[in-house]
């Protein structure tokens, strides 16, 4: 009997992820679309990651306007740990109809409930429903 996440996991629509843009790959792009030199932007962007902890560490939060809010958090073990909201531009241009370029997996299963999800499992596998 399988579990219901576990069908809804296999037939969601996920996002192949390409290969990880790195801090040269930004700085790279940085340059080309200001004509900045890149040792100037790798070290702003070295100390904006520092400034980012600075204040953390502090436990202020930290918002970068256009970027998101980094906030220092803890668990119960009294890890800190930092969580990320992205910000509603970055959330509303990855939104924007038509304009995410990437691969989609399961594409055909956008808008479909996780009962639908689970009745798609059930019908592709009869011997191991979801109950």
């Amino acid at each position: 009997m399988a579990s219901r996440i576990k069908a809804i996991n296999a037939y969601m629509p996920d996002i192949k992820l390409g290969k990880r843009a790195e801090l040269n790959d930004l700085v790279e792009f940085i340059a080309r679309s200001t004509g900045l030199n890149e040792s100037t932007i790798r070290q702003v962007l070295i100390e904006l990651r520092d400034t980012v902890v600075f204040f953390n560490l502090r436990g202020q939060p930290v918002q970068l306007e256009g970027l998101g809010t980094y906030t220092p958090t803890i668990d119960l073990e009294g890890a800190i740990n930092v969580g990320h909201r992205a910000d509603t531009y970055i959330k509303g241009h990855l939104n924007a109809a038509g304009a995410f370029k990437g691969d989609i997996m399961r594409r055909e299963n956008i808008g479909k409930s996780g009962d639908d999800l689970v009745a798609i499992w059930n019908a592709d596998h009869p011997d191991d429903p979801v109950t």
